[in-house]
């Protein structure tokens, strides 16, 4: 995905983190020679390695606005499998979306059908009418990297 960032002259805005999928996404995309903005806050910068040579390295107060931060920044949000804190960001986006606050493009990268068990519960809140069928529209399901390009490429 960071060499793809990179081959279609798009910039990473990320948490800022130089370890786990993420880092790896950014050490990829700045080598492929995109624009990397890491977004971390002050309790993690220090504590978790900070990519080696971001173009941007953005410090915040907390967790909070770290993600405004983000959410300001990015034309698009991809979720590719992760933690506690992708699941958190990823739910908060789709409610943000969902209440209007922006119209951004969201994709979830199912890889290896990793998202398979949220899916699910997604369909459950739609059956069970704690959601509305509607908002089906508000995400992208991609089963790999590939896909989820050729979708971003009509929406950015």
């Amino acid at each position: 995905m960071g060499r793809g960032i990179a081959q279609k002259g798009w910039a990473l805005v990320y948490g800022g983190s130089n370890i786990g999928l993420m880092g790896e996404l950014a050490r990829e995309a700045h080598k492929g020679g995109a624009k990397v903005t890491g977004i971390i806050p002050k309790l993690l910068h220090g504590k978790v390695p900070a990519l080696v040579v971001p173009h941007e390295l953005i410090i915040t107060d907390d967790m909070r606005y770290r993600k405004t931060e983000m959410e300001l920044r990015a034309h698009a949000f991809v979720a590719l499998p992760g933690g506690f804190g992708t699941l958190e960001e990823l739910l908060e986006i789709l409610t943000l979306k969902q209440l209007g606050h922006h119209a951004k493009p969201v994709v979830i990268v199912n890889l290896r059908s990793f998202y398979n068990p949220l899916l699910r519960v997604f369909e459950e809140m739609f059956e069970k009418k704690f959601a509305k069928p509607k908002n089906r529209e508000l995400y992208h399901v991609s089963p790999d990297v590939k896909g989820a390009f050729e979708y971003l490429e009509g929406k950015i």
